[in-house]
């Protein structure tokens, strides 16, 4: 007869391979202003693989032009071959809201969605690295370029 046991409880165990980070922006100068808080999750299967969720929200405003509301998701994953080296994958789905002062340009309320794969160098906690946007409107995308730099935190 065998016997097994479980030594730690199964909450413990999610909740140490839960890791929080994000990011926060800010952007002004000559009329402009700018704002993102981009908080995300993720789950270590382990050293190798993660899972995660994120959010977003964005304010921006040219004086005298527009302003701009930006809310979504997404869902990443991250892969490491080897510490220093992280590759991810990430989709998300953000709702653009523009209005305009000028009645020449029409309001804008839409969906847009970012395809992007990226690679990064990992230093503890820390990555820096670019991503690119596969799924790219250069008339729609919240995105000035389909290459975008990334630094991510998670603790």
């Amino acid at each position: 007869m065998t016997l097994f046991s479980q030594t730690k409880n199964d909450n413990e165990t999610f909740w140490e391979n839960v890791r929080f980070g994000g990011g926060v922006g800010l952007s002004f100068g000559d009329g402009f202003f700018s704002g993102t808080l981009a908080p995300t999750a993720i789950y270590e299967f382990n050293p190798e693989f993660a899972l995660g969720l994120g959010l977003n929200g964005s304010y921006n405003k040219q004086k005298n032009f527009y302003k701009s509301t930006i809310f979504g998701a997404s869902v990443i994953s991250l892969y490491n071959p080897i510490p220093e080296l992280q590759l991810s994958g990430e989709f998300e789905e953000l709702n653009v809201n523009r209005t305009f002062e000028n009645i020449t340009f029409e309001d804008d309320n839409y969906w847009v969605p970012a395809l992007l794969v990226g690679l990064g160098y990992r230093t503890d906690n820390i990555v820096f690295g670019m991503r690119y946007d596969v799924l790219y409107n250069k008339n729609k995308s919240v995105y000035a370029d389909p290459w975008v730099p990334f630094v991510r935190v998670f603790f």
